[in-house]
């Protein structure tokens, strides 16, 4: 399952050794709820290899800010604290799957 994070969660999962896809996202955003079984589908397929964490806009804007998020829902694949590549809009499960496989 993806992991709800906050500013204090978000810091720790990058800080990790593990690759980490962020899903940013809202409540009220249409693509972004057609993309949420994908994203706890790809949570469930690399569980131990990669985090997968969702991030509330509204909730977190000061990490919406801090990455330029812009448009939602955004993507965002770190490693090692940085971030390795981004997507915006709604992606199928094989798009999603290939922005973490080239980071594991």
């Amino acid at each position: 399952m993806a992991m709800h994070l906050d500013t204090k969660a978000f810091e720790q999962a990058i800080a990790g050794d593990k690759p980490v896809l962020v899903d940013f996202w809202a409540t009220w955003c249409g693509p972004c709820r057609m993309i949420a079984p994908v994203i706890e589908e790809i949570a469930e397929a690399y569980d131990g290899r990669a985090l997968v964490g969702k991030v509330d806009v509204d909730e977190e804007p000061g990490l919406a800010q801090r990455f330029g998020v812009m448009s939602i829902p955004t993507l965002i694949v770190f490693k090692d604290g940085k971030v390795v590549e981004q997507a915006v809009g709604a992606r199928g499960k094989q798009d999603v799957a290939a922005m973490l496989d080239r980071h594991l």
